[in-house]
Order: structure tokens, then C-alpha cells, then sequence
């Protein structure tokens, strides 16, 4: 693992995924990863119970990791690879929250409606892996990062978001630790890394049509498909 990255979703961790990809810092762990590959969904669901998690195992293949549900992890990460690099992806908190509220906030209250949880009981019946996908995101991302229901408390989600930054910075020391906004582009960020700066432009990507692209905003696929063998795919 070379690259660890710390911010919450929608602080362009899908741009950062793009981009330390193209710098040849991939495979690049993602949570569009864990949807398009749900074999990763059980053994993530099992390690947010496990007293030790094996890291080397759960991220083989993948030189870097960014957005959930490794995000959740970022502190016992560092620790385990203790050479990498550390990115603390970050926006203006107002139109980080303006963004969560369009996109994954409003899709953790599409799964709280009614017709919501009558998807998850379905697939909990089915075997389905919308459920497993569900309790994997609650336990290894929400619980460790806003606990309950952020989406209906701004404030607090605000507080949230800023409390984190300041925990991996106090954390990281500053020689190890990039704080980053992708409208930064790519000149911190390879001198960072200390790699050559790409002629090409900075990937902007993961804005909300993008969210709904990716699969994320569309949960259906997950309620028909039952995967059962672990491993990355």
C-alpha cells in the first residue's frame, strides 16, 4: 500500500481514485470498487466485527485506497503501512454538506422509507446482496464515522466533517500527510507523491450524475445479484 487517503465521500475522493491511477499508484481501492465487485462485500461486513482485521489479505492487489469504507479505517491503516503516504481529501465544508445531502445522504434516506426497507427485508430473504451491502456500509463507514442519523442533523455532520480533519492532522505527522482539494490539481499532489505531473488536465469526475453513474445511486442491480465466495472480485 502506498497511498492511504482519509476524507469523507464527496471531497473528490472519485477524482483522487482517477488520478493516483494514472500516476501508476493503482489499483486504487474505492467504494465504486466494492459495488462493482460484491465478492468484497462480506469479508469488508466481517472485518468491522473482527478484533483483528488482516489488511494485507482484505487490499491485496490495490497499492492505494481512498473514499469508504477504508476511509473509516484510515488510523489503523497508517499504522499497518507505516511507508505510506497519507492524503486528507477536503472542500469547503458548506458545499461538502450541500453535496452529501444530494447524494448520499439522500440515498441513506431512500433506504430508511418504507419501500426502502422493504428492500433490504426482501433481500434479507433472498440472500440477496443489497442487505449485506447495506449492514456493510452501516458498520464499517457510518457507525465509525457519523454514528446516527447525519443526514437529518447539517450541524452536526458539519461539526463532524471538520473534527475529522483535525484528528488526521493532529495524527499524521506533517511530513507524511497532504491535505487536498481536487481543485488543487495535479502540482501538490505529485510533488507530494514525487512523481512526474501528467500532461494531461486533473480528472474531474464524481460530481452527482456522476454519483448516479457509478452505481451507487442505483442500489437496484444489488437487490437482484447474490454473490456468495469472498475475495477482491
Amino acid at each position: 500500500m502506498q497511498v492511504i487517503a482519509t476524507g469523507f465521500g464527496r471531497t473528490g475522493t472519485l477524482s483522487l481514485k482517477t488520478a493516483l491511477e494514472r500516476l501508476g499508484l493503482g489499483p486504487c481501492h474505492h467504494m465504486v470498487d466494492v459495488f462493482a465487485h460484491p465478492r468484497q462485500i462480506r469479508p469488508w461486513l466481517a472485518a468491522a466485527t473482527a478484533r483483528e482485521v488482516d489488511w494485507d489479505r482484505l487490499l491485496v492487489g490495490y497499492e492505494s485506497c481512498v473514499d469508504g469504507p477504508t476511509s473509516a479505517y484510515w488510523r489503523q491503516l497508517a499504522e499497518h503501512y507505516p511507508k505510506a503516504k497519507v492524503i486528507l481529501t477536503t472542500r469547503d465544508p458548506d458545499r461538502w454538506l450541500a453535496s452529501m445531502q444530494r447524494t448520499l445522504f439522500a440515498q441513506r434516506r431512500r433506504i430508511d422509507s418504507l419501500p426502502g426497507r422493504a428492500a433490504v427485508l426482501l433481500s434479507t430473504l433472498l440472500g440477496t446482496d443489497l442487505a449485506a451491502f447495506v449492514r456493510m456500509v452501516d458498520t464499517t463507514l457510518d457507525a465509525r464515522t457519523f454514528a446516527t442519523a447525519a443526514d437529518r442533523e447539517p450541524e452536526r455532520a458539519l461539526r463532524l466533517f471538520e473534527a475529522h480533519a483535525d484528528r488526521v492532522i493532529a495524527a499524521i505527522p506533517a511530513e507524511r500527510l497532504l491535505v487536498f482539494e481536487a481543485a488543487d490539481g495535479w502540482g501538490p499532489l505529485c510533488a507530494f507523491l514525487e512523481v512526474p505531473v501528467p500532461a494531461e488536465p486533473f480528472p474531474r469526475v464524481n460530481g452527482t450524475s456522476d454519483f448516479t453513474r457509478s452505481g451507487l445511486g442505483r442500489p437496484l442491480p444489488l437487490l437482484l445479484r447474490r454473490t456468495r465466495r469472498g475475495g477482491r472480485r
